[in-house]
């Protein structure tokens, strides 16, 4: 189930980030130095759209959209705990997002993809439009995003 997420699941979003990202493989100080990045702050809560999925309750998995401008929202975050990873959770929180996207009118979303999840982006439409380098030398981050023409 797709709820709101409140102030109470910060700490639990947080953790679930941080042990999602650390799923793919990054060194303990990699995750270490994204923690800030990857920290769920109230503030975010009050400006962002966020909402958790529960399984028996248990947040599981989340997402944090940014309405930019009256075109463009960015899909900031969009994790899913290790334990739960292939559950299709995540493929249903994006399609939540969308939906949300196409409800609100924006004609496009972006998000600044982690390189593994690149083909989970592109399976549901997607595309490139660049890359940017990340604080790990030599990675390059995908900025990828879908159109919605119906808003266009």
């Amino acid at each position: 189930m797709i709820v709101k997420a409140t102030f109470s699941d910060a700490e639990k979003l947080t953790e679930i980030a941080l042990k999602s990202k650390a799923y793919w493989g990054y060194s303990k100080a990699e995750i270490e130095s994204w923690r800030e990045d990857l920290t769920v702050t109230s503030k975010m809560l009050e400006d962002f759209s966020i909402y958790k999925f529960l399984v028996n309750n248990k947040i599981v998995g989340f997402y944090i959209l940014n309405r930019v401008n009256i075109r463009t929202s960015f899909l900031e975050f969009l994790f899913v705990h290790p334990n739960y990873i292939q559950q299709g959770i995540g493929r249903q929180l994006l399609a939540h997002a969308i939906a949300f996207c196409i409800g609100g009118s924006s004609a496009i979303l972006n998000v600044l993809s982690d390189p593994n999840a690149e083909a989970f982006y592109a399976k549901h439409g997607f595309k490139v439009i660049g890359r940017r380098e990340s604080s790990i030398p030599g990675r390059l981050l995908p900025e990828m995003e879908l159109e919605f023409p119906e808003n266009m």
